[in-house]
């Protein structure tokens, strides 16, 4: 596999990392909430840390997916200067 062709499955799987770490953490805030849509926590640093820690995740996650669109737009723009690039002749001896 080629460097271009490795940047494009690296764009494609940290877009897809992301979108699993932002689904996972906006699934176990929808759980942690009750029948009147508070959440619960057991205790005062507990909510603190965990909703900290999930604010940073979620920016990590965008920042993921801000690299993949990077990594996906380099491809693409490889892969035009590939294609405009002539053919050089292959000199016989």
């Amino acid at each position: 596999m080629d460097t271009v062709t490795a940047q494009l499955v690296f764009g494609i799987f940290v877009i897809v990392v992301a979108v699993v770490l932002i689904y996972w953490i906006n699934r176990r805030r929808f759980y942690r909430r009750n029948a009147a849509g508070v959440e619960m926590f057991s205790g005062y640093t507990k909510a603190v840390s965990v909703r900290f820690l999930e604010r940073i995740g979620k920016l990590f996650a965008y920042g993921l997916i801000i690299l993949g669109v990077v990594c996906i737009w380099t491809y693409t723009q490889m892969k035009k200067d590939k294609e405009k690039q002539p053919i050089e002749a292959q000199s016989t001896r």
